[in-house]
C-alpha cells in the first residue's frame, strides 16, 4: 500500500504514515505537564489528535494532484496546476509542509514520509 520510492510520474504514490511528530508533541506535552499542567494537557491532546490523523488520513500523489483521503473517501484534492510554491520547513528535522495555491496557502504537519514527499514534489511539481 505505501510506497517510499517514486519511479514514474504517471503512477499513484501513497505516502507512508510517520508517527514521530505526534509522539514528539505528546512527549513535549508530558514534560510540560510536570511544569504547568494547564499548558501541558492541551499539548498532549494535540499529540493524540495528530497521531489519530496520521493513522487515518492517507496522502497520495497522482499524475496531476496531491490528494487527501480518510479511508476511501476523498477529503481534498490539490491540483498541481494551481500550485505556486511549496516548502518543507526545517528539512533536517521535517515537522511542517507548506504549499501555496493560487487562492490559498496550506500548512500540514509532517505525518508522512518526508523523503517520499520531497521526491514526489520534485518530480510532479518542480520549483521554478
Amino acid at each position: 500500500m505505501a510506497v517510499s520510492q517514486v519511479s514514474n510520474t504517471q503512477s499513484t504514490v501513497v505516502l507512508t504514515p510517520r508517527y514521530w511528530v505526534p509522539i514528539g508533541v505528546a512527549i513535549a506535552g508530558t514534560i510540560l505537564t510536570f511544569l504547568t499542567p494547564w499548558a501541558g494537557v492541551p499539548i498532549i491532546l494535540l499529540g493524540c489528535f495528530l497521531g489519530f490523523q496520521a493513522a487515518t488520513v492517507k496522502v497520495q500523489f497522482t499524475a496531476t494532484a496531491f490528494e487527501l483521503y480518510r479511508g476511501e473517501k476523498q477529503l481534498r484534492q490539490f491540483p498541481f496546476a494551481d500550485w505556486q510554491d511549496w516548502l518543507i520547513l526545517l528539512p533536517p528535522v521535517p515537522i511542517l509542509f507548506f504549499f501555496k495555491e493560487v487562492k490559498s496557502i496550506h500548512f500540514m504537519p509532517m505525518l508522512f514520509d518526508a523523503r517520499a514527499l520531497l521526491t514526489c514534489l520534485e518530480e510532479r511539481c518542480p520549483r521554478s
